[in-house]
């Protein structure tokens, strides 16, 4: 049986083995057309929703100018291949049930895929504030049972800290870790 490295090591190339008449040539990196670009992003897009920064970015790496760029996206927004309200309702819906997230984390997601802020709102709102709390609740109740701790304080410590990375509001994390970790009132004197 083989391992990884013998698999890796098999597939390179040895010492003056002819690789055909482009051994010398370098990779080229492969450019598109605007017509080859929308034809490439309506394929990508009607298998998974896509933001119009998505889309922008795809072209650049692509090596199509910005002008045609430009005339692709709103080729795809006229389309509705593209719609960035719906991509932003998606969004929110696959990382508050399945990843878990919290409101912060997912704003700033969103922002950073160039997904206006009034959509990133209007996503955001349609959420349940009682499913909210129940999925912060439930993350930090899985973290709970596997964290190593010394203290009731230090769990507390360590539960803030991943509801926080979460995403999730400070005072929601901090109401939801109290409850968890009912000995939390006995004072730390190792800052004395």
């Amino acid at each position: 049986m083989r391992t990884d490295r013998k698999l890796t090591a098999s597939r390179q190339q040895r010492p003056g083995e002819d690789r055909g008449p482009f051994a010398d040539t370098p990779r080229e990196k492969r450019t598109k057309s605007p017509e080859q670009a929308l034809a490439a992003l309506m394929r990508l897009c009607a298998r998974a929703e896509r933001s119009s920064g998505d889309a922008l970015r795809l072209m650049r790496t692509w090596g199509v100018a910005q002008e045609a760029q430009q005339k692709v996206l709103r080729e795809l927004l006229d389309q509705r291949f593209i719609d960035d309200a719906r991509y932003a309702e998606a969004f929110v819906r696959e990382k508050m049930r399945l990843s878990g997230w919290g409101a912060y984390k997912i704003r700033a997601a969103l922002q950073r895929k160039g997904i206006a802020r009034a959509l990133v709102d209007a996503a955001l709102s349609a959420v349940d504030p009682a499913e909210h709390a129940d999925r912060l609740r439930t993350q930090l109740e899985r973290k709970a049972r596997t964290a190593k701790h010394a203290s009731a304080y230090e769990l507390k410590t360590k539960l803030v800290r991943y509801g926080l990375s979460l995403g999730y509001d400070y005072e929601a994390v901090i109401e939801v870790a109290s409850a968890l970790v009912k000995n939390t009132d006995t004072p730390c004197n190792d800052f004395f």
